[in-house]
């Protein structure tokens, strides 16, 4: 039996979701984000404000340029979960396989369970309906033998549609398709792959495996799959995080290199919180700056040994920063920290280390303080630099 993969994509979620909520935004240009006049970015766009040109991850103040009539609405993640929750919950009632991609989106495997239905077909459209019945928004879904041509029959036929490709006609469909529409292919592996003369997914599907390899290493190879319908992706449910991360954007830019520090201080402490809280040490420690021209960089290093301390990590992240800011001096808009992986809590110490237990125990008083009155209770000397450029 063939596999019946479904990805199910709920239309414009956040803007949906204020639309259930306030009627009156129906059929109008809505914008759910940031600020337009501050440093704002667009988190959903309305079908009728996409007509413009706006799109999700675009600046507030794009959008505002793009379409001047467009409404803008705070984002309320409160309700979009609850609503994110119920939508798993449907989707539950029809298989007990389902991978979350997200709070608006997921793949099903229904191989198996479309007998009540008579066909993946009539199971789309009884979820789909039961979707629109409880919650009062629109999905699209894709269904194919696996996971990646199931996600690209969702997208093209959003808004509200539903697209099933047979088994056996899959390479005829993602054949012509340029290669943007491959799941992977970003905007700079896709400039790449044109400069190699490959802008369908048919010519990277002929293009050598060797070839793809020497270019994009695993990530090719992956790609080279996919574009040949090939993938063998399991539908998971969603195991333990494999990293945490927290960022910050400001207000203005800055090249402040002590109001940068204080901040990485901060969501190293943050993170790290989150870190013991789940019994568990990092083994990689990650910064992430953005430039106020938008250019985003990441910079990891591993560390020899896992840890939970805020200070080790602090400490690695501070000199991951000093590099990068060597390198570009250039104001920052944005910075960001990410651990990952993660491993079980546990090590063995030298006996009498001190250097080691007291910054551990230090952590160890002050998550109490912060667990019982909040993560403003207590800050350290690092935390409170005052912002400059």
């Amino acid at each position: 039996m063939a596999r019946c993969i479904f990805h199910i994509d709920l239309d414009a979620f956040f803007v949906s979701v204020e639309q259930v909520l306030n009627p009156k935004l129906k059929g109008k240009p809505v914008i759910v984000g940031g600020d337009p006049e501050r440093r704002g970015v667009v988190a959903s766009a309305s079908y009728e404000a996409r007509y413009f040109g706006v799109h999700a991850g675009m600046p507030s103040s794009t959008a505002r340029r793009l379409c001047p009539q467009a409404i803008f609405i705070r984002s309320h993640f409160s309700l979009y979960k609850v609503a994110s929750a119920k939508f798993m919950n449907i989707l539950g009632d029809f298989s007990p396989h389902i991978e979350p991609s997200g709070l608006d989106e997921a793949y099903l495997d229904a191989t198996g369970c479309t007998e009540p239905h008579g066909s993946p077909r009539q199971l789309a459209i009884a979820i789909k309906g039961r979707i629109n019945k409880e919650l009062n928004i629109t999905a699209s879904v894709g269904i194919a033998t696996c996971k990646v041509v199931a996600k690209i029959a969702s997208d093209l036929c959003k808004p509200d549609g539903l697209l099933e490709i047979a088994p056996d006609k899959e390479q005829a469909f993602l054949n012509p398709l340029p290669i943007a529409k491959l799941p992977g292919v970003g905007k700079k592996t896709e400039q790449s792959l044109k400069e190699m003369g490959v802008s369908t997914i048919e010519e990277l599907a002929n293009t050598a495996l060797d070839t793809m390899n020497r270019q994009f290493g695993a990530t090719g190879a992956m790609l080279h799959s996919y574009a040949r319908a090939i993938d063998d992706r399991e539908v998971e449910a969603p195991g333990e995080a494999k990293s945490i991360s927290q960022e910050i954007t400001f207000s203005s830019d800055t090249l402040n290199r002590n109001f940068l520090e204080s901040n990485l201080h901060n969501l190293c402490q943050e993170v790290c919180q989150d870190l013991r809280s789940q019994n568990k040490r990092t083994k990689c420690v990650a910064i992430k700056l953005r430039y106020a021209d938008f250019k985003t960089i990441n910079r990891q290093v591993t560390l020899q040994e896992a840890s939970d301390v805020t200070q080790t990590v602090f400490t690695t992240a501070q000199q991951l920063l000093s590099k990068a800011l060597e390198q570009r001096e250039k104001p920052v808009r944005l910075i960001g920290i990410r651990i990952s992986s993660l491993v079980n809590e546990g090590k063995q110490l030298p006996m009498f280390n001190a250097a080691t237990e007291k910054p551990e125990q230090l952590d160890k008083a002050i998550d109490k303080i912060r667990s019982k009155y909040g993560l403003t209770a207590i800050k350290t000397g690092n935390g409170i630099a005052p912002e400059g450029s």
